[in-house]
């Protein structure tokens, strides 16, 4: 049975999308339409692909098989345009990197920067939030990730290990009691992480310090650090950002320091791409040297 290959990206705007709104956004299509060729496809096919109620469409058992088949298709074609348009030059094209906010604010802008001025055919998205990013539905090309994933079919490379400290601006410390032990740090005011929205174990920092209540929390890195500037309380505080905070002093660095590691986690249907490889091998190298060069700086 032949297939319309706009039919498969139909296909899988919808399954990424899970609604025909999003799907036709995606494909500057109406909805309507992303309907029509949905159903025309499933009446060809001779199977339901997708579970629909209110909330949108998900895929079922047939329509989860069909979408290892597209993706495989998608990633085969993508690279028979790289070959046929000479990728062996310059990189082009749009790549999304998914990333927790503390890499996407502190490193990768300029990190992404450098290689699109050696790139300028290149387009970079990079999509912050504290959270996992499902790559099988194209969320993303690549992530970086503070766990290395242990389900689906996902590729992925340590790019480097990071400090963090305990750590107040120096006018915080003066106007507060002294700190020398860690049952000092009861009475402190101490800002971390929402508890019920940390959303990978190695950014549960808090447990390595005894505290047990956050005064001021919020789910981003950049919130945190932007209150530890203002004189707000302690926080545990990547070393890479203490370049960007005016007066900051680390707090009981011989009791609380932790090492966390970065890994860029990619779809394992991409290893053939050489765009995404060549993009995916300059991030590491960029990641690398910046945490390296503003660990050094703090």
């Amino acid at each position: 049975m032949a297939f319309d290959w706009d039919d498969m990206r139909v296909f899988l705007a919808v399954a990424r999308g899970e609604s025909l709104s999003k799907a036709g956004k995606s494909l500057k299509l109406d909805p309507a339409t992303v309907g029509r060729r949905i159903a025309r496809l499933e009446e060809r096919l001779g199977a339901a692909l997708f579970a629909k109620s209110v909330q949108g469409y998900v895929l079922n058992s047939e329509g989860e098989r069909l979408m290892a088949h597209a993706m495989r298709a998608e990633t085969a074609l993508a690279q028979g345009a790289e070959e046929v348009h000479g990728q062996a030059g310059q990189l082009s094209g749009v790549v999304r990197i998914g990333a927790p906010d503390g890499s996407a604010n502190y490193l990768l802008p300029q990190v992404c920067a450098a290689i699109c001025d050696d790139n300028p055919g290149l387009e970079v998205q990079i999509v912050a939030l504290p959270r996992v990013f499902n790559l099988s539905k194209r969320e993303a090309d690549m992530a970086i990730t503070l766990s290395r994933p242990t389900a689906g079919r996902l590729m992925a490379q340590k790019i480097a290990d990071y400090k963090l400290h305990l750590a107040a601006t120096q006018g915080y410390l003066d106007t507060h009691p002294p700190i020398k032990t860690l049952k000092d740090l009861k009475g402190h005011r101490v800002i971390g992480y929402i508890p019920d929205m940390i959303f990978d174990k190695e950014v549960d920092y808090l447990g390595q310090t005894g505290v047990d209540r956050v005064t001021l929390a919020s789910n981003s890195v950049a919130v945190q650090v932007n209150w530890v500037r203002q004189g707000a309380g302690l926080a545990i505080v990547h070393d890479f950002c203490m370049p960007t905070l005016p007066d900051i002093r680390r707090v009981l660095a011989d009791k609380i320091s932790l090492t966390r590691t970065f890994y860029l986690v990619r779809h394992l249907d991409d290893r053939r791409v050489e765009r995404l490889n060549r993009f995916a091998e300059a991030v590491a190298l960029g990641l690398r040297r910046e945490v390296a060069l503003l660990e050094g700086a703090a």
